[in-house]
């Protein structure tokens, strides 16, 4: 699809138990059905370079849907928690909780092709993505950019193709290469690449850090690794076309 082409996007809230949680939709014009792709923020939270991140997968024709983690809550307070989470309970926790209620919303969405959805998540959404990859068999594909690896790695055995992007000047390296090896234990399908030079957080074009040919070249391997797997209509199962 073309980068010009229209798009819609608006904040938005979904259930999540006796309440709701905000997101931010971005998606083509038209009727679809589209593939999805639920977005998870880093820890500074959903801001504009993830809105905007999420504006050019709709441009590409997905149905992107990026989470607000923080949303009405005392964000220090969120982190925290976050952080806890991730280091005790990796694969059971309130965000992953949140992450498949958005993805419930966004398959009940009629534009969207509930067969074809992915995650891609930055530094902890990448954490969040990898973990979430291993209990949720709704996901396809993933793409984590510069994220921890859940505990313990086995846990990804059970995991959907990976798409991951770390930088070299950063600790997440080594998670990067463990995972590659992990992946290719089980047999996943996996395309994982280290970026010589680059750093933490080298995708965001906002940020201090941005690396402009990591993340041209990172954004074109997401982006063929989706649309093998997720974005063509080839992608779905045969059996969910009868």
């Amino acid at each position: 699809m073309s980068t010009a082409a229209p798009i819609h996007d608006q904040t938005i809230s979904f259930p999540f138990g006796k309440t709701t949680r905000s997101a931010y939709d971005a998606r083509p014009e038209g009727t679809g059905p589209f593939p999805g792709i639920v977005m998870i923020h880093e820890i500074f939270g959903l801001n504009e370079n993830i809105k905007d991140i999420a504006r050019r997968f709709a441009r590409e024709g997905y149905a992107a849907l990026a989470v607000d983690l923080f949303a009405g809550r005392n964000r220090a307070l969120c982190m925290s928690r976050v952080m806890y989470a991730m280091l005790v309970t990796p694969l059971k926790h309130s965000g992953l909780n949140e992450l498949s209620a958005a993805l419930d919303h966004l398959g009940e969405q009629p534009e969207v092709d509930s067969e074809r959805v992915g995650a891609i998540g930055f530094c902890m959404g990448g954490g969040f993505a990898i973990a979430w990859a291993c209990t949720d068999a709704r996901l396809k594909a993933i793409a984590p950019f510069y994220g921890s690896n859940p505990r313990p790695l086995k846990a990804v055995e059970r995991a959907c193709p990976v798409v991951g992007s770390y930088p070299e000047k950063d600790y997440t390296a080594k998670a990067g290469q463990k995972l590659d090896a992990a992946l290719a234990q089980y047999n996943i399908p996996r395309d994982i690449k280290i970026y010589p030079g680059a750093q933490h957080s080298f995708f965001n074009d906002q940020g201090t850090h941005h690396d402009a040919a990591a993340s041209a070249d990172a954004w074109q391997r997401v982006l063929s690794f989706f649309g093998e797997r997720i974005s063509s209509p080839a992608a779905r199962p045969k059996s969910a076309e009868a």
